[in-house]
């Protein structure tokens, strides 16, 4: 399916004038992430932040970040955490089973085991408990003789499960950073930290679960009386986790995000933490050269939260607090395993799904749902749904087909039929508002939620499924215009030959780490002629084209790749005139440097 390609509109002559030391192209970049003014465009090339917003942790001008006592609660929570730990009494930290809510509960309880707390973990199970505080694990840990409870990544919507535990003699502080309810009289009755909270006076509200963790270990550490080195060196070694949490959780890497990443992944790069290192090599992911966001986020992020998927999210923390090598070793391969075997799993649903799908007469919305005898694993329907959704451009919904096991073992026994229920998953396209769509037809659902990009959802009983189906193309029929389903390209900028450049691919990394809101740079570039064509791996799976400007005043030649992705070039040929959308990369060997195009897409002239 061809994409249209999109440039950004031009920034304004004012905006290029106001940064004279700035080369036009990273302006026009720095334009399109929404830095709009000089200002703006400066600190983020600087990494700053607003001083009078920030807080120097140690006193010595090492350690700067905004101000954790902003958040409204945070000297509340702070007062209560120490209080515990003065007593002596248990603190539980209770997180979430996805990789950002792993992080988050490690750097909390290495921080509050470090300031001698007396601390457990508790993280619940992604299919039998589901996300948040429950109940049933509550009692669990009134019974284990705790006294709080902090949440990391999750509790904002728990408003009756605080209460009950209140009603168990139980502290609860909430830390998380998803949306709040629409109305606040439904906000947890206890000291709640969380920049999503319009309220709040914290300047950045898109940190992810681990970066309000953090910011809580910083408010400890600033009112602790230890020395400033040691606060510094507590504070630091949880950034690798900050970093990866951060990054594996897909928010926005722009503001103080970037900040936490930038030093989080220089940690992570002298490979202190012995999980981690093991992952790294377990999953043959090169030590030899910097590790860089793309490395977290595309071979990291997917074997930590493989744990959850196909287990538990235990065997994930215990991998990333590891203090013995060969522990962490056995971690790291487990994980690598259960990682392929998500792979596995993925793959062969992706294949069922498309089985329903009309491919020559593609619907508005593509909803799958596992038949009769089809065992989706409810893990992995949210990947599925990504995949789908990415190669078809359409808002897509898996459904996994969910059988009760006390209903089964009645079942086995003559005394009842098995209860039916379904979990589904949803991912959606640029202009389709999929949570808004979703509540729509709430009447046929048991739980869901969601933002307009991603849902989760939960529904009893086959006769809802089908009325929630049913009305749900009707609204995706209504709303999806043939303009949104056009798969489209955004490009940042138009290049001409002899922009391309190793000095200019240089200039980018002060753009990096790229990820959510500050992708990597995508260019195009007109009238390029194919010279040479070379294909490449044991199966000719990639291809590099030498490409040079059919303009003769430009003296311009380089090379272009693209990886798993040969089908796609079949009807080119030696002397083609092509434009080409691209990332400008740097290849590095033997000790050369050269510009390098990674291709994105190729139209032929």
């Amino acid at each position: 399916m061809q994409k249209q390609w999109q440039l950004a509109s031009a920034a304004t002559p004012e905006f290029f004038s106001s940064l004279p030391e700035i080369e036009p192209v990273l302006a026009q970049i720095l334009w399109n992430r929404g830095l709009r003014s000089a200002t703006a465009a400066r600190a983020f090339l600087s990494d700053g932040l607003e001083p009078e917003l920030s807080l120097d942790l140690t006193g010595e001008g090492d350690f700067v970040f905004y101000n954790p006592f902003l958040f409204r609660d945070m000297q509340e929570a702070a007062d209560i955490v120490i209080k515990h730990i003065k007593q002596k009494n248990k603190i539980v930290v209770y997180g979430d089973y996805d990789a950002d809510g792993v992080t988050s509960s490690a750097v909390l309880a290495e921080a509050l085991k470090t300031l001698q707390a007396s601390v457990e973990v508790y993280l619940p199970d992604r299919v039998s408990e589901g996300y948040g505080l429950n109940k049933p694990a509550l009692d669990q840990i009134k019974e284990q003789g705790a006294s709080l409870v902090i949440t990391v990544d999750n509790g904002i919507r728990n408003k009756d499960e605080v209460e009950y535990a209140h009603s168990l003699g139980l502290e609860v502080i909430i830390t998380d950073h998803h949306v709040l309810p629409e109305s606040r009289n439904d906000l947890p009755a206890c000291p709640v930290i969380d920049p999503a909270d319009a309220e709040d006076k914290y300047p950045w509200p898109f940190l992810a679960g681990v970066g309000v963790a953090f910011k809580l270990v910083c408010a400890l550490l600033y009112q602790s009386t230890l020395p400033a080195k040691q606060k510094f060196l507590i504070a630091e070694r949880s950034l690798d986790l900050v970093a990866v949490g951060t990054i594996a959780d897909m928010v926005s890497l722009l503001g103080e995000n970037r900040f936490l990443v930038k030093r989080g992944l220089s940690i992570l790069n002298q490979n202190r933490r012995l999980g981690l290192k093991a992952l790294f090599q377990t999953a043959k992911i090169a030590l030899g050269r910097p590790l860089e966001a793309w490395n977290v986020g595309w071979q990291l992020g997917p074997r930590l939260n493989a744990a959850s998927r196909l287990g538990h999210a235990n065997s994930a923390f215990a991998l990333i607090s590891a203090e013995d090598e060969t522990e962490a070793v056995n971690l790291a391969q487990e994980l690598n395993q259960r990682n392929l075997n998500r792979q596995q799993i993925t793959e062969e649903i992706i294949r069922q799904v498309e089985m329903q799908i009309d491919k020559d007469n593609l619907p508005p919305i593509i909803i799958g749902v596992a038949g009769e005898g089809q065992h989706w694993n409810e893990g992995v329907v949210g990947l599925v749904a990504g995949k789908i959704c990415e190669k078809y451009h359409r808002p897509t919904l898996v459904v996994a087909r969910i059988i009760e096991e006390e209903a089964i073992n009645q079942a086995e026994v003559g005394l009842q039929a098995a209860k039916l229920s379904f979990k589904g998953s949803g991912r959606s396209i640029e202009g389709f508002n999929l949570i808004a769509a979703i509540e729509e037809c709430s009447e046929f659902l048991d739980k869901y939620g969601g933002h307009p990009m991603a849902c989760g959802f939960s529904i009893d009983g086959e006769e809802k499924l089908n009325d929630f189906k049913d009305k749900l193309c009707k609204i995706a029929a209504e709303n999806l215009t043939p303009e949104i389903l056009a798969p489209k390209l955004s490009l940042d900028a138009v290049l001409v030959s002899r922009e391309i450049s190793l000095g200019l691919a240089d200039s980018l990394a002060r753009l990096a780490p790229f990820g959510q809101n500050n992708p990597q740079p995508k260019f195009s570039s007109a009238n390029l002629r194919v010279d040479d064509i070379v294909w490449m791996g044991k199966e000719r799976q990639h291809i590099k084209l030498r490409l040079s400007a059919v303009d003769g005043h430009d003296v311009f030649s380089a090379w272009a790749i693209a990886f798993n992705a040969a089908d796609n070039f079949n009807d080119l040929v030696i002397g083609d005139i092509i434009d080409l959308a691209y990332y400008l990369d740097i290849n590095e060997f033997n000790g050369r440097r050269e510009a390098q195009l990674k291709i994105i897409d190729w139209h032929k002239i």
